[in-house]
């Protein structure tokens, strides 16, 4: 289980691929090292990968097929930056929502407005989402737990990032096309599809 609380940007140190399967490792520091074994989990850009190996500099995760195809672990690359968060703990503060880091869907960047105090993303996402992405309502883009803006239409989405978030997360260099993982908050996700439900019955 995750926060959304993403705990900086590293880089992909190593990156092997075979015919549908690839192992990464990342590069990190000593106090986020602390306490790693093999088959814990961790969030890399929200997708919960299990370490199967680890140095006292980086660590090592095995992808697996349904992984690259869902998620944007497939186009990384030695150097590529990475949000990266630890598993909680029982007793962690939850600074964000609850995540399970299985992946939906990527989404796409449209657009990004940069304002001297705040930046706002624009992203696309494919139509079979538009009853779980509400205006105001949660949702976590390559890991970070974000708050949807208000404009929801045409199967586009915004969110306001201020400089904190800018600066601990990847979307500090994000582009129009870049693809974004996106994990659909699992509490909105049971509320529609239990109202789906029950309207279907009642027809």
């Amino acid at each position: 289980m995750f926060t959304g609380i993403v705990k900086g940007v590293f880089p992909v140190s190593a990156i092997a691929r075979k015919e549908q399967f690839a192992t990464l490792s990342v590069a990190l520091p000593e106090e986020l090292l602390k306490g790693v074994e093999t088959g814990a989990s961790i969030a890399i850009n929200g997708t919960c990968l299990t370490v199967t190996g680890f140095t006292e500099s980086e660590v090592t995760f095995d992808a697996m097929q349904e992984t690259l195809r869902v998620t944007n672990l497939g186009e990384l690359e030695p150097g590529t930056l990475v949000n990266l968060e630890r598993a909680a703990r029982f007793g962690d503060e939850i600074g964000g929502h609850l995540l399970s880091g299985h992946i939906h869907d990527t989404v796409v960047i449209d657009e990004v407005i940069n304002t001297p105090d705040n930046t706002t993303v624009f992203f696309r996402f494919d139509a079979r989402w538009s009853d779980y992405i509400l205006p105001k309502g949660y949702i976590a883009l390559n890991g970070a737990s974000l708050t949807v803006g208000e404009e929801v239409k045409d199967n586009r989405f915004c969110v306001h990032l201020i400089p904190e978030t800018l600066k601990l997360t990847t979307f500090a260099n994000c582009q129009p096309g870049d693809r974004v993982n996106l994990e659909i908050d699992s509490q909105t996700q049971a509320v529609v599809n239990t109202v789906k439900s029950y309207l279907a019955k009642a027809i």
